[in-house]
């Protein structure tokens, strides 16, 4: 076991932390809207293979209920706003 030699165990820290940022109000508004859309903890109880099936899809639905949210948001907005725009440009009443 010479192999490795003199080669230390490593040493980690507590975690990783936010790296420090030149916009600390663009950064805090970025958390707090993720806070907003994600408030829920991924629910990893459920993949145990004999609940999986039951629980936890719902589970993840309603994890995911959120960015469903926006993303339905978003497609309406993508649909609508080149509509009400060729309504404005071409029926100008």
């Amino acid at each position: 076991m010479e192999l490795m030699g003199n080669i230390s165990q490593p040493v980690y820290g507590p975690g990783p932390e936010a790296p420090g940022s030149s916009t600390p109000g663009l950064v805090g508004m970025v958390h707090g809207f993720l806070r907003m859309v994600q408030p829920n903890a991924l629910p990893i109880g459920g993949c145990v293979p004999s609940r999986a099936l039951s629980l936890f899809p719902s589970q993840l639905l309603l994890y995911e209920l959120g960015f469903l949210v926006c993303a339905a948001i978003g497609l309406l907005f993508i649909l609508l706003v080149p509509l009400v725009g060729c309504c404005f440009c071409c029926c100008r009443c």
